[in-house]
This record gives C-alpha cells, sequence and structure tokens, in this order.
C-alpha cells in the first residue's frame, strides 16, 4: 500500500539509533509501493542533515550517499503542496495544533485518503483525530 512519507521516518533511515522494525520494513516496502511527500520534505530532509552534520552526527559523504539513497527509492513530489499552503495547511495547522510543516503531510494523507507514516507524536495524535491512519 502506497503512503505518506515525513522526514522522521525517512531520518531513521539515515540514523540507525533512529531505526525501528517499522521504519525498515517501510523502506522496505518502497521496493513494490511508492511514498508521497509534500514540497517542502527536501528541504526539511536536508536541514535536518546539514544540523546533524555540524554536530558530528554525519559526515558529508554520508549525506551525499544517503541523499542518493532517497533518490533512488520510489518517492513522488506532491507539487501541490505550496498552492494549498495559505489555505488548507494553514488552517488545518490551527485547528489540529500543528506546525504548518507537520500539517503539509497530514493534509496530503488526507488528500490522497492515504495512510501516514511517522515518528511525530504530535502529528500521529492529530492524525487519528481527523481519521488518518499512521503506519
Amino acid at each position: 500500500m502506497n503512503f505518506v512519507l515525513d522526514a522522521s521516518i525517512t531520518l531513521a533511515w539515515c540514523f540507525s539509533d533512529e531505526a525501528t522494525p517499522t521504519t525498515n520494513a517501510l523502506l522496505e516496502r518502497l521496493e513494490f509501493d511508492f511514498a508521497i511527500v509534500p514540497e517542502i520534505w527536501p528541504l526539511e530532509v536536508g536541514n535536518i542533515l546539514i544540523a546533524a552534520e555540524k554536530r558530528k552526527r554525519i559526515s558529508y559523504a554520508n549525506i551525499k550517499e544517503f541523499l542518493a539513497l532517497l533518490e533512488s527509492l520510489n518517492i513522488k513530489t506532491d507539487t501541490e503542496t505550496g498552492a494549498r499552503g495559505f489555505r488548507d495547511i494553514i488552517f488545518l495547522a490551527h485547528s489540529e495544533k500543528l506546525t504548518t510543516y507537520d500539517a503539509a503531510y497530514l493534509e496530503l494523507a488526507m488528500r490522497y485518503g492515504l495512510p501516514l507514516a511517522t515518528k511525530d507524536t504530535a502529528l500521529t495524535h492529530a492524525a487519528k483525530r481527523v481519521g488518518v491512519k499512521i503506519i
């Protein structure tokens, strides 16, 4: 089954101390299924990777390897996220007490009727409130 992928799951594929059997299974699913991400996803993932490099948690060479892995996966970027930013996403962020970044993932799952893959607690609670399945 296809799913909406957030940055918390993505980064668990990079940092072994954040990986779980579930995050590993989601990575394996991308061999047959696809994940969809909002337009902010590459920037959010990139920002966390650069911050981790500054803290000496990862080398730039490892960042490049990880980005090559991500580019090889069956991940599609939604192109409507930006256009929905001032409407649906901000309203959803307000009503569910989320950041606009987290609301972008939730809005995408709602719009496509797909489950959401996240490790984020606030996003998980909001998804359950609006009827989005968490995987």
